[in-house]
């Protein structure tokens, strides 16, 4: 890692708009950087900057196979706005078929480790795929969607997967992201309006209630941090 570049990029994009501080980046390394979206509303504001600017980044997804079919629609409905290519990754299905054949279809039930088994196989694995050869890998994160998350930085180093993690919209809140949806006539998961705040494997999301966390229906019959294992990796912050 090289905590010269991060601070330098650190720098250049303060004070700028999502769009400019994610061209900053593209072109800092030209054909490295890549975008993980699981199209959440944080993803798809990410996809209209990066498409609707024409910025020089790959954006992909990660199909495990069980996702709502809304996730689905809105995938193809987010192909068709802007007329730009998603790139999907699936997880190994000898993996998979061994993981069912073993435990059955949903062992994730049954205890955390199952459920980080299932995760890994399904999105961990797949997305050091996609990154494999990425220079950044831009997400969707936001600082108050869990106690994890509140630690991570603007840019910062992943040590798991080798690459500078950006994290364009940080500090952006709940509000302004619903604007920003709104302002630019962003298309949008429609279970979001149905009290689905985090979205994630159909089997394993629900609804939340007035005054839950926003990522309480994630792996609700746990008592976890709500992370998949993407997001869990050692990072090394930019000083």
């Amino acid at each position: 890692m090289n905590q010269a570049i991060i601070n330098q990029l650190i720098e250049e994009i303060e004070g700028k708009s999502l769009e400019e501080s994610l061209s900053i980046v593209a072109k800092a390394f030209p054909g490295g950087v890549r975008f993980s979206s699981a199209f959440g509303q944080e993803d798809q504001v990410i996809t209209d900057a990066i498409f609707r600017h024409h910025v020089d980044v790959e954006v992909f997804t990660l199909d495990t196979g069980r996702l709502f079919k809304e996730t689905y629609e809105l995938i193809d409905q987010t192909r068709a706005r802007y007329k730009q290519p998603i790139k999907v990754y699936y997880p190994k299905a000898e993996r998979v078929e061994a993981m069912v054949n073993e435990k059955g279809m949903n062992s994730f039930y049954e205890s955390v480790e199952n459920r980080k088994q299932c995760c890994f196989i399904r999105k961990v694995e797949p997305l050091k795929r996609a990154l494999a050869g990425a220079k950044v890998w831009v997400t969707g994160l936001r600082a108050d969607q869990s106690e994890n998350r509140q630690n991570f930085q603007l840019l910062e180093w992943d040590e798991g997967n080798q690459v500078i993690k950006f994290n364009p919209i940080l500090l952006w809140s709940y509000e302004e992201m619903l604007d920003y949806l709104k302002q630019y006539k962003v298309p949008y998961n429609k279970l979001h309006d149905q009290g689905y705040i985090s979205i994630g494997c159909a089997p394993c999301t629900r609804a939340i209630e007035p005054g839950e966390h926003p990522r309480a229906g994630r792996w609700y019959w746990e008592a976890s941090q709500k992370e998949c294992g993407l997001h869990e990796v050692k990072t090394v912050a930019a000083s």
